[in-house]
C-alpha cells in the first residue's frame, strides 16, 4: 500500500484559498528557511544559454569542498536532497531493513516504505541492529532540534558500516552548528557514510532547489548515475559557487538575530519552546490546532504535526515588523479572540 503524500510547510496558496487573502500578503513561518535571502551574484549568460558543462560542476564541487570543509571528498551538487531521498531504496541490500531516527522529516520513511523497504522508527542508537542495512539520522533534527555529537555518530557509523550497512546523516540545518557536523569526515577512507547538506535553507534560496551529498566515490557515482545528466542547472551551480566562496559571517549573524527575536516573541506570548534549530523553533501548546487556525485567520502560517497535535513549528520572521505582527496575532489568538 502506497503511503499518501505528506503535507509539508510552505502551502501558502492552499492556506489562502481556505482563509482568504492574497498569498503574497501572508506571513509564511511554516518552513525552516533563512527569511532574508542572500544577495544573488551575477550569472553569466552562458550559464543560461548552454547545458551545464563539466567544468562548471567541477568548480562548484571544489567550492563546496572548501565551504563544508571536506578534504576527503568533493560534494556532489544535486537538485535538492529530496531527489536523493528518492534514490535511497536502491542503496539498501535485499532482505535488510531501514532504521529512521524519529520523529523527523517524513519523506524518509515514506519513500523507503513505498519501495518495499521495511522501516523501523527508532529513538536512540541502541535500537539500531545488524538487521538495518540503512540508518537515517537528521542532525540537527527537524522538528525537535535533537542533536547528536560527532562522537556518537562516529560510533554509530562504525557499527552500521561494520555490518555492511550505510549511515545517512542529513545535515540540512547544520550550517549554524558546524562543530557537530560530520560532513568533514566523510569521503574516501570512510565507507558506509553518506552526508546530505542543504544549500537553500541557510542562504534563503530554497527555490533554487540545490543540495549536496558527501561520501565515498563509489556511492556518489551511483547517485550521480541515478539522477541522470545535467541534474543541476548552470545558474544554480554558478550562484552556489560564488556564494559559498563569499564571506557568510553576516548571514550567520542575521539568522542568529532573527532566531533570538522569534524566541522572545514566543516566550513573551506565554508559549513553551521545546526545541528547534537556528532556523526554527518548536513550541508545545495544549490546543495547538486552535492556535494554528487562529494564526491562519490572521494570515500567518505555521507548521502543525499530525503525529503530535500539541506541537507547532515557527520559522523565522524577516524583520521587526514581522515580529510585531506575530506577537499581536499570538496575543489575540491566545486570548481566544
Amino acid at each position: 500500500m502506497t503511503a499518501p503524500p505528506i503535507v509539508h510547510g510552505g502551502g501558502i496558496a492552499a492556506a489562502a484559498a481556505r482563509f482568504g487573502g492574497r498569498p503574497e500578503d501572508w506571513l509564511d513561518l511554516s518552513t525552516g528557511i533563512n527569511p532574508i535571502p542572500a544577495v544573488l551574484p551575477e550569472v553569466d549568460v552562458a550559464a543560461w544559454h548552454r547545458l551545464p558543462d563539466r567544468h562548471r560542476q567541477d568548480e562548484t564541487r571544489a567550492a563546496a569542498a572548501r565551504y563544508y570543509g571536506t578534504p576527503n571528498a568533493l560534494p556532489l551538487p544535486v537538485p535538492g536532497t529530496q531527489s536523493v531521498i528518492q534514490l535511497l531504496p536502491r542503496l539498501v541490500a535485499a532482505g535488510r531493513r531501514a532504521a529512521v531516527f524519529s520523529p523527523t522529516y517524513g519523506e524518509y520513511a515514506r519513500v523507503l516504505g513505498n519501495a518495499g523497504v521495511p522501516v523501523d522508527r527508532v529513538a536512540n542508537p541502541a535500537e539500531v541492529t545488524g538487521a538495518h542495512g540503512l540508518v537515517i539520522v537528521v542532525n540537527p533534527n527537524n522538528p525537535d532540534g535533537r542533536l547528536f555529537s560527532r562522537e556518537t555518530l562516529l560510533d554509530l557509523h562504525a557499527r552500521v558500516a561494520g555490518e555492511g550497512g550505510l549511515l545517512v546523516v542529513d545535515e540540512a540545518f547544520g550550517d549554524m552548528r558546524p562543530e557537530s557536523c560530520i560532513a568533514p569526515l566523510a569521503g574516501e577512507g570512510r565507507p558506509g557514510l553518506l552526508v546530505f547538506r542543504s544549500f537553500g535553507k541557510f542562504f534563503g534560496l530554497a527555490g533554487l532547489r540545490l543540495g549536496f551529498v558527501v561520501g565515498e566515490t563509489a556511492v556518489i557515482e551511483r547517485i550521480e548515475d541515478g539522477l541522470g545528466p545535467w541534474a543541476v542547472s548552470g545558474p544554480a551551480l554558478t550562484i552556489a559557487t560564488r556564494l559559498m566562496g563569499s564571506d557568510t559571517t553576516v548571514i550567520g549573524r542575521s539568522i542568529a538575530a532573527r532566531k533570538a527575536a522569534l524566541d522572545a516573541v514566543l516566550t513573551g506570548a506565554g508559549l513553551t519552546v521545546v526545541g528547534g534549530t537556528g532556523l526554527f523553533s518548536l513550541v508545545e501548546h495544549a490546543d495547538a490546532a486552535a492556535l494554528h487556525e487562529a494564526l491562519c485567520r490572521r494570515h500567518i502560517l505555521v507548521r502543525p504535526f499530525d503525529y503530535n497535535p500539541r506541537w507547532l513549528r515557527f520559522g523565522l520572521t524577516p524583520d521587526a515588523a514581522g515580529d510585531a505582527r506575530l506577537a499581536a496575532a499570538l496575543a489575540e489568538g491566545m486570548a481566544g479572540r
